[in-house]
C-alpha cells in the first residue's frame, strides 16, 4: 500500500465485556496487580499508537479516570464486538483531517498480555486497503484483535441491522481476512503463555496475577 492510502490507525479498547462469571460489573475495571485491566491495556497499547479511545456502553463516567474518549455503540441492541468496531470506525471517520486514520486497531479490555508489536505486525501484513487483518495464536483466530479499514463502516452498519447473527468471522470473511500468527509469550521462566489469554473467571484472574509476578521478577 502507498503511504497516502494508509494513515496510522486509531487504537480502540473494546470494554463492553461483563464479568458474568465473576459477579457482574465491567471486566475492564477488575484489578490486576492493583491496576484496572483497562489501565494495563492502555500501557500496552499506548507505545504502539498515538490516539486511543475506549468503546463502552452505559455511563461513560466510570472510564473517565483513564483520560481517553469513551465511545458507545452507535447501533442499539448490544450486538457484541462488531458494534464496537462499527462505532469506532464512525468515530474515526469524523476525526479532523490531520489525524483521521485510514484504519482502526481493536484490542480487548480483558487481555492484558497481548503482543507489544501487535500494531506493527498487523499493519505490515496489510496488502489491500479494504482487507481485514486479524491476530492468530496456537491455531486460534482472535477476532477482536484486528486491523479494520474505516471505509467499511457503512457496510458493517448495514450488516448489524440486517438481522443476521452479528458474528465477526461471518462479516469479516466477506471482505478478505489476512491472518497474522503470534508466538507464545515468553515469561523468562521457561513458561510460554498465549499472548491473547483473556480473563473470564476468578481462576483466570489468579493465573494472570501469577503470570504478572513472574514477568516482574
Amino acid at each position: 500500500m502507498t503511504e497516502n492510502a494508509f494513515r496510522k490507525p486509531l487504537g480502540v479498547i473494546l470494554a463492553g465485556g461483563r464479568a458474568q462469571r465473576m459477579g457482574g460489573g465491567d471486566k475492564g475495571l477488575m484489578l490486576l496487580g492493583g491496576q484496572p485491566l483497562v489501565a494495563r491495556v492502555i500501557e500496552r497499547l499506548r507505545p504502539q499508537l498515538q490516539h486511543l479511545i475506549i468503546n463502552a456502553n452505559g455511563d461513560p463516567a466510570r472510564f473517565y479516570q483513564f483520560g481517553l474518549p469513551v465511545v458507545e455503540d452507535a447501533i442499539a441492541g448490544h450486538q457484541g464486538p462488531l458494534a464496537g468496531v462499527q462505532a469506532a470506525m464512525r468515530y474515526a471517520s469524523h476525526m479532523d483531517d490531520a489525524s483521521r486514520p485510514s484504519h482502526i486497531v481493536t484490542v480487548a479490555a480483558d487481555t492484558p498480555f497481548f503482543p507489544t508489536d501487535l500494531v506493527a505486525r498487523l499493519t505490515r501484513q496489510l496488502k489491500e486497503p479494504d482487507n481485514i487483518v486479524l491476530a492468530v495464536s496456537g491455531g486460534n483466530i482472535h477476532p477482536v484483535f484486528g486491523l479494520w479499514p474505516i471505509a467499511l463502516e457503512n457496510d458493517l452498519a448495514a450488516f448489524l441491522v440486517s438481522g443476521e447473527k452479528p458474528k465477526v468471522s461471518v462479516w469479516a470473511k466477506r471482505h478478505g481476512i489476512t491472518e497474522v500468527e503470534f508466538d507464545p509469550l515468553e515469561t523468562g521462566t521457561g513458561l510460554a503463555v498465549d499472548p491473547f489469554f483473556n480473563i473470564n473467571t476468578q481462576e483466570d484472574l489468579a493465573q494472570a496475577e501469577q503470570l504478572l509476578t513472574k514477568m516482574r521478577s
